[in-house]
């Protein structure tokens, strides 16, 4: 009778770890991927805040701005720095004075999520299309 109860435990323990092992695989690498998402958006809010205070001394040119927006995406290593939309107003109205902004929008792609949510559901286009990441920064012109 010993020797039943002990068979029929290693057949629950084998289907509970087939159960939770992809539960948990799945959780880990959401959390990897949400992680390398919020690295981004730092990256991005970090090039929108270079190119405010490239903007707002006198004399540089938008095309300054958008390089050193695109250089600091480039140098927090992501891949596809160029394929950022970089949007400049110079005149934003403040309080006081006007102020220079600056929009970054970035294509993020989730590297596995991407693949588990066409898994789930095939007809879904969310999972294909990327995410547009936006950051924006303002600060005051110089006079």
């Amino acid at each position: 009778m010993s020797k039943r109860l002990v068979r029929n435990q290693r057949g629950a323990a084998l289907i509970e770890t087939a159960i939770t092992i992809p539960i948990v695989l799945l959780i880990s690498v959401a959390i990897f991927e949400f992680g390398r998402a919020y690295q981004t958006w730092q990256v991005v809010t970090n090039a929108s805040r270079e190119g405010a205070r490239i903007a707002v001394i006198a004399g540089t040119t938008d095309d300054e701005i958008t390089t050193a927006v695109r250089s600091y995406m480039t140098s927090g290593r992501l891949s596809n720095a160029g394929s950022a939309g970089v949007s400049i107003n110079r005149n934003a109205p403040l309080t006081i004075g006007s102020a220079s902004q600056i929009t970054v929008n970035y294509p993020f792609q989730f590297i596995v999520l991407n693949p588990v949510i066409r898994l789930v559901n095939r007809n879904s286009n969310t999972g294909s299309a990327p995410l547009t990441m936006q950051a924006v920064a303002i600060m005051r012109n110089e006079s």
